[in-house]
């Protein structure tokens, strides 16, 4: 499925996870498994409104899942559509997480916000997968502890061995069980994992995953142990527009999913 052909998929399920935050399930109008990595990200289309990018959290009995928080001229009138209309879909685009190549390593995730999307998947294969890689450490940040999304799966996380699941609310006006009440990059402190053999997973907001490296850093965690995923206005999805120039880079084709050491002169530059 490397060959970005536009196809039409019908709407099979769709669930709301939080008010204006929906998980839709579709049904490919192809014949075949959607072959992707976890990270990537597919253009959704509905003709009239336009395209927009949205990380792929799954595939499940033959469903593609994207979760879609509705703000804007297309992701309003994607999450009102009905089980039965279809939508357009090209894809899928970028680079996912190396997980391949990070067996054997505790693994660390950490997000924030919806930006938890492009890491969900490669959560659920990790702990698919819980022989294959060390200590698993969730870390996720949001507002209040109601935007959380997926409650009751972080409580079975919670329940493994070997994963510890931390839970930070920014502007919480209590003290709430499990929930420590501030940042989430403050819950690096608690994290237990070998700094010296893990590899850390981030996707959210970049002035959180910057001050998460300086965190990082003052632990001693190597910077090539750092993969992030970034965010950009993603129009083409092929590097062709420009809109997602990052110095020499085009996120939407050599990311989303970076190598730190890739990225790192150009990160948090004002202007890219």
């Amino acid at each position: 499925m490397a060959d970005f052909l536009p196809m039409t998929a019908t709407l099979a399920a769709k669930q709301m996870e939080l008010p204006g935050v929906y998980t839709l399930s579709l049904a490919l109008d192809t014949r075949g498994p959607f072959n992707f990595d976890f990270g990537q990200f597919n253009m959704l289309y509905l003709f009239g409104a336009g395209e927009v990018a949205i990380s792929i959290m799954g595939w499940d009995q033959g469903l593609l899942q994207h979760t879609i928080r509705a703000v804007g001229r297309v992701t309003r009138p994607l999450v009102e559509l009905e089980v039965g209309q279809q939508l357009g879909l090209r894809g899928p685009f970028g680079r996912g997480w190396p997980l391949a190549q990070l067996q054997g390593r505790d693994l660390v995730f950490i997000t924030a916000g919806l930006g938890c999307a492009p890491v969900v998947a490669a959560i659920h294969h990790a702990v698919a997968n819980r022989d294959q890689y060390g200590r698993i450490v969730i870390l996720q940040g949001v507002k209040h502890h109601a935007d959380l999304l997926w409650q009751d799966q972080y409580q079975r996380w919670q329940t493994l061995g070997k994963c510890q699941v931390l839970l930070a609310a920014s502007e919480e006006h209590r003290h709430r069980h499990r929930w420590r009440l501030g940042l989430v990059t403050e819950l690096l402190e608690l994290a237990e994992f070998d700094p010296d053999h893990c590899a850390v997973l981030m996707c959210g907001p970049e002035i959180m995953m910057l001050a998460a490296l300086k965190q990082l850093a003052q632990q001693q965690v190597n910077d090539d142990a750092v993969y992030m995923s970034l965010e950009r206005n993603f129009q083409c999805g092929q590097g062709l527009c420009g809109h997602c120039q990052l110095g020499p880079y085009f996120v939407c084709k050599d990311g989303p999913v970076f190598h730190y050491p890739v990225i790192k002169s150009w990160l948090g530059r004002e202007g890219l």
